[in-house]
């Protein structure tokens, strides 16, 4: 990491959520000043006109788009404030994308295209989502339907997410003009992921693959405009069609040690008390 740090400020988008809060915390650990980026501090991906006083006199930023990151949403707003903190003199910026999912590729693109000393952090599929989000509760239920079939995913704790952006948003140049791709140590289905949960637990915890289209009906069903329950369903079709079922050294090669196994975090999340029904 760079020398001075105490003297470094740094912007986290999505300070409050699964990825925004470790990353942070990461920062905070590591000696430098963390700048939240969100609504109840002011800020707003959707009112351009927040983002100068959230971006000003700061050294780097963590880019979370709120809704998916493949959507055209995303390239127009991640692409607008990367131009903009260039401008303001902010240029080294780390955008966490989706490991796999081309519809990301063109908000990756928008990042590259802004001038910044850029990253792309591409990240599997999180471990925490069967802790923190909507799969939980149906875990407490007893049951989780998914449309992920039998797929392997290297499921990823995303406290290794958070420690990885923090190098590359602190190091020297190391890291700029790279896209980073991580994952966790192995590969387990979704049905294996709920067998080591149900074990943890001592609950006999169900998995229910589903179409994706079925999926997309029953997110409709819960309130998820029809247009976005849409372009979900195109996301896990291509997701999870086997293409990310293989791992990478990215954790290793940035932080030198390998990444949290999801063992671990399904023993500390059960110690914890999070899927009890």
């Amino acid at each position: 990491m760079t020398e001075n740090t105490a003297k470094k400020t740094v912007v986290v988008t999505g300070a409050s959520g699964r990825t925004g809060s470790r990353v942070a915390e990461a920062l905070r650990a590591a000696g430098f000043e963390v700048r939240a980026a969100s609504r109840a501090q002011g800020f707003d991906w959707e009112n351009p006109t927040t983002w100068a006083e959230t971006l000003r006199d700061a050294d780097a930023a963590y880019l979370m788009y709120p809704s998916d990151i493949g959507s055209p949403a995303a390239a127009e707003g991640v692409g607008a404030l990367a131009r903009e903190a260039v401008g303001l003199g902010v240029r080294r910026l780390v955008l966490l994308s989706a490991r796999g999912e081309t519809q990301a590729l063109a908000t990756e693109e928008a990042l590259k295209s802004s001038g910044a000393d850029w990253t792309v952090v591409r990240a599997s599929w999180f471990a925490q989502n069967f802790s923190e989000g909507p799969l939980v509760a149906e875990l407490r239920r007893g049951e989780l339907a998914f449309p992920a079939g039998e797929v392997p995913e290297p499921f990823l704790d995303v406290r290794d997410i958070a420690d990885v952006v923090a190098v590359a948003l602190t190091s020297a140049d190391g890291y700029v003009g790279r896209t980073l791709e991580l994952t966790g140590p192995r590969l387990l289905s979704f049905r294996d992921a709920v067998a080591e949960i149900a074990g943890a637990t001592g609950r006999e915890l169900t998995y229910v693959p589903v179409p994706a289209r079925a999926y997309g009906e029953a997110l409709m069903g819960f309130g998820v405009p029809a247009e976005e329950a849409e372009f979900l369903v195109e996301v896990f079709e291509g997701l999870l069609d086997g293409r990310n079922a293989h791992l990478t050294d990215g954790v290793r090669e940035v932080l030198g040690r390998s990444p949290r196994d999801f063992g671990d975090f399904v023993r500390e999340a059960a110690a914890a008390g999070v899927w009890k029904g």
